[in-house]
């Protein structure tokens, strides 16, 4: 084989060898921000503020359907109070694309619970945003649809 004609195999099996391990790369990453958003869900549903904490990034925003925003610290502080309590806060339909550092969990959601007294069950679609940074992966950016109508459940 010409020494170009080696260069051209080895450069394509180099080539497939990288498109291998990317893909490898992003299933693990996939998988590790899967657990990391299921571990914040729960510490939600529990009003576990310390994990939450260690999960979201400092400069945190959650922006609802109806336009309401919420930082870090007004989470916490919900967590901390115990101003809802949550009966169910389940997702479903849960997809995970991950881009270089960036990730993006999109699913359905089920919440239903108190809040300050008030009972509520909504059913929404929400996506989040998750960066990797060199302390690990953190929760940046949430963003919730408004409840779904009944057919949609």
């Amino acid at each position: 084989m010409k020494t170009r004609e080696a260069g051209i195999v080895v450069a394509g099996a180099l080539a497939i060898l990288a498109g291998v391990a990317a893909r490898a790369d992003s299933t693990a990453d996939q998988n590790t921000v899967a657990a990391l958003d299921s571990k914040y869900q729960l510490a939600v549903k529990n009003n576990d503020a310390d994990t939450m904490d260690r999960i979201l990034a400092d400069d945190f925003v959650v922006v609802l359907g109806n336009g309401k925003i919420y930082t870090k610290a007004d989470l916490l502080n919900m967590a901390r109070t115990k101003r809802v309590q949550y009966e169910h806060q389940e997702d479903t339909e849960k997809t995970v694309r991950v881009w270089g550092d960036t990730a993006v969990i999109t699913a359905k959601i089920w919440l239903k619970g108190v809040d300050q007294g008030n009972p509520f069950e909504w059913h929404v679609w929400f996506s989040d945003t998750y960066v990797r940074t060199a302390s690990g992966w953190r929760y940046v950016h949430g963003q919730a649809s408004l409840p779904l109508p009944a057919e949609t459940k």
